[in-house]
Formats: C-alpha cells, sequence, structure tokens
C-alpha cells in the first residue's frame, strides 16, 4: 500500500496534500464568512445599545476594532506557539468551537459591555487564523507553496466578499441574525474539522512551547532572527500598512472626489474583493511557476504601487477601476513572499511564523485608522490644498519602499527545509 501512493518531491502524500490544502480552503472560507457576516451589523447594534447617539456609537466602535487587533496582536505568537507543540488540528478545532459559542453570546449580549467580552473573545480565538498558513507549510512542498498561499488568500477574499453581504441582508431583518449564522457556521466548520481535518505535524517535528518566545516581544525578535525573514516581514509590514489604506479612507476618498453613495462604493469593493479572489485561486501558481517567488513579489509590489498612483491621481471613475484591475494583481505578491519566508525557517517553527506574521498584521491594523484618515482629513482641509487621493500617495510610497527592499532581500533558497 506505502508503494502505490503519489509523494511530491519532498516525499509528502499527494493525495492526502489535496485533501487536507481542500480542508483547508473550506475551513478560512467558513471562518472569513462567519466574521464578514457580523462586520455590516455590529456598529448598528452598537448604536442600538447608545440610544441613537451616533457621537457615542463612533467612540465604541473604535474601542472595538482597537481592542479586536490589540488582542489579535497579543494572542497570534502565543496559539502560533501552542500549533507548534501541540499540533495544528486541536488549535483550529477549539478555535471554531470557542468562537461558535462567542457569537451565541454576542446575539444574546443585553449590553454594550457584554457585546464588548464577546468582541474580546473573538479577538483571541480568531487569532488561529494565522495556523492554515502554518498547515500549508507542514504538508506542501516548497515549490507548490505559493499556489497553496494564494489558494488560501482566494479563501479570504471569498469569505469577505459573500460575508457582508449575508450579514447586510440578514441584519435588515433582525441585527442579532447575523450573529446566530455566524455561530452557526462556526460550529458547522467545528464538527467538518472532526471528521475530515488530520493532523499535520507530526511528533517528532514538534517543538518545545516558550514562553519567551510565544509573546509579540518574542515574535518580533523571531523575525528579526536573520535578515532575509527580516526584510522579507518588513516587506510584509509596509504592503499590509498600505492596502489598509482602501478599507479606511476609501468611502469618504470616493463621496469627496466623484459623489458617491454607498451603493457604488460597495460595488467598487465588491469589484476588489473578486478580482483579488481570482488573481490568488487562479494565477499566483502560474505565475510563480513561471518566474519563480522572487520575480513574482516584485511583480505583485510593482503592481500595488502602480493601483495606489491611479487611486490617488483619478480624475475619473473608469481610472478607479483600471486602478481595481491593476491593484489585484497585488495578491501575487502576499503569496510569493508567505512561500519565501517558510522556506527560511525550520519546519518545527512555522507555527511560530505564522504566529508572529499574524501579530505583526493586527500591529499595523491598531495604527492605520488614525494614519490614514488623519492624512486624509488633512489633505481636504484647506481651500488651496485639497487632495483626497493623499491617504493613497502615502500607500504608494510605502508600497515603492516595500518594493526597493523586496530587490535587495527577496532571493530563492539555495537549500529548503525537508
Amino acid at each position: 500500500m506505502e508503494s502505490s501512493r503519489n509523494t511530491g518531491s519532498d516525499g509528502r502524500e499527494a493525495g492526502p496534500r489535496r485533501a487536507t490544502i481542500a480542508f483547508i480552503f473550506v475551513t478560512v472560507v467558513l471562518d472569513m464568512l462567519a466574521l464578514g457576516i457580523v462586520i455590516p451589523v455590529l456598529p448598528k447594534l452598537i448604536l442600538g445599545f447608545e440610544g441613537g447617539d451616533a457621537e457615542s456609537a463612533a467612540g465604541w466602535q473604535a474601542v472595538f476594532g482597537t481592542v479586536f487587533a490589540g488582542l489579535q496582536f497579543v494572542a497570534a505568537p502565543f496559539l502560533g506557539a501552542l500549533s507548534d507543540r501541540f499540533g495544528r488540528r486541536p488549535l483550529i478545532l477549539l478555535s471554531n468551537l470557542g468562537l461558535a459559542a462567542d457569537y451565541v453570546v454576542m446575539a444574546l449580549a443585553p449590553s454594550i459591555g457584554w457585546l464588548l467580552f464577546g468582541r474580546v473573545v473573538a479577538g483571541l480565538l480568531s487569532a488561529t487564523i494565522s495556523i492554515p498558513g502554518a498547515y500549508v507549510a507542514d504538508t506542501v512542498p516548497p515549490e507548490k507553496r505559493a499556489a497553496s498561499f494564494g489558494m488560501i488568500g482566494a479563501a479570504f477574499g471569498l469569505g469577505f466578499v459573500i460575508g457582508p453581504a449575508v450579514g447586510g441582508i440578514a441584519g435588515a431583518t433582525d441585527p442579532r441574525l447575523p450573529f446566530w449564522i455566524a455561530a452557526g457556521l462556526s460550529l458547522l466548520n467545528f464538527l467538518y474539522g472532526c471528521f475530515v481535518l488530520p493532523e499535520s505535524l507530526p511528533p517528532e517535528r514538534r517543538a518545545a512551547f516558550d514562553w519567551r518566545r510565544a509573546n509579540p516581544v518574542g515574535a518580533i525578535a523571531f523575525l528579526g532572527g536573520t535578515r532575509s525573514i527580516w526584510g522579507l516581514a518588513s516587506v510584509a509590514a509596509l504592503s499590509w500598512l498600505a492596502h489598509d489604506s482602501l478599507p479606511q479612507t476609501f468611502f469618504l476618498y470616493a463621496h469627496e472626489r466623484f459623489g458617491w453613495d454607498t451603493r457604488m462604493v460597495g460595488l467598487a469593493m465588491a469589484a476588489v474583493g473578486v478580482m483579488s479572489v481570482l488573481v490568488s485561486g487562479v494565477l499566483v501558481g502560474r505565475v510563480v511557476r513561471a518566474m519563480g517567488e522572487p520575480a513574482a513579489l516584485r511583480l505583485g509590489l510593482a503592481a500595488g504601487t502602480a493601483a495606489m498612483l491611479l487611486y490617488a491621481f483619478a480624475g475619473t471613475p473608469a481610472v478607479v477601476f483600471v486602478a481595481i484591475l491593476v491593484g489585484s494583481f497585488w495578491s501575487i505578491s502576499n503569496s510569493a513572499n508567505q512561500s519565501l519566508m517558510t522556506q527560511q525557517v525550520d519546519p518545527a517553527e512555522q507555527g511560530r511564523l505564522q504566529g508572529a506574521l499574524a501579530s505583526l498584521r493586527a500591529a499595523c491594523q491598531v495604527t492605520t485608522p488614525g494614519i490614514f484618515n488623519g492624512v486624509f482629513a488633512a489633505a481636504i482641509r484647506g481651500p488651496r490644498w485639497h487632495f483626497p487621493g493623499a491617504p493613497f500617495l502615502l500607500s504608494a510610497l510605502l508600497m515603492a519602499t516595500a518594493l526597493g527592499i523586496a530587490v535587495r532581500v527577496a532571493r530563492a533558497p539555495e537549500t529548503r527545509p525537508a
């Protein structure tokens, strides 16, 4: 029986690999659906608890967003290190079950305090969203990882395209209903995983748990352990910072420059998600096979830089949609960069790497609301200086910096870990 199995170039079994990657794709879609469903109704629920006081609700909304990202910043390295010690499967299942229970609490929340408690728990447990990346590194040979990371990126995008739409429709009936749907999806994911998901990390490849490394400070030190990892992590951080200008300021920008309403903005953002899903799911593997990870990384970063310049200086709505098309190729850089980083660390430290990256991502999310909204406000304040595209010009500068770093540090490893 053993001799009849198909194996990859590194000896990993091809059949089980396809099955487990399919599960990871489904589990990420369901996770992102559950998170995305809550997005459009949470502000409405907060507003109801605050008696319709929009100013107070806006303050609470900022608290919720900061707390959620801050807890992911703290929890992601811890959960990543736990997955290196105990395996990926128990962490993924525990997260799904815990999130199901948490969404029930939020659906029943009688006050804003209970709702905030729910977001605290969700922030802690959703930090396990980094673990599928470690699962890919465990089960996929290095030369095929970029394509698998692309599929995970497509799953993220698909969940966030469909989730808010479902949440908006369900929330129009009852603002509590989306939380029940999210709870059902998380429970379904847990049950699916119980029957389908095998463990990807064998006992002989597990690492001892160390509290000194399972925290944000230890995570940053880990990313700074070598010049190549630190450089690639810096590229990722700059790219994440630049990307967040879109969700933070696109509505304000489009309304100020073109007079768009929420419908037009929603259509444009849906186009961003759909194009990203298509490129991540279909093109990443082909581009990386043709060019290699370093060149694919540079291509994606160049596309992101060009897209941000188009947004910044767009004179007509048509240019915005050209920017969306060009920017969709940006997602190639994320998959190529992740693939390169997984090839720079030991197989027993893949969870730690993904946890550290998730913590770094959360740190970016904490800072971007103030940065980009502040830039936008300053750029439209004076009568002589009116430039709504300023946040995207800043993003283009960040992307150009990331591209410069990538040119210097992105190299295919001479030897790949087994």
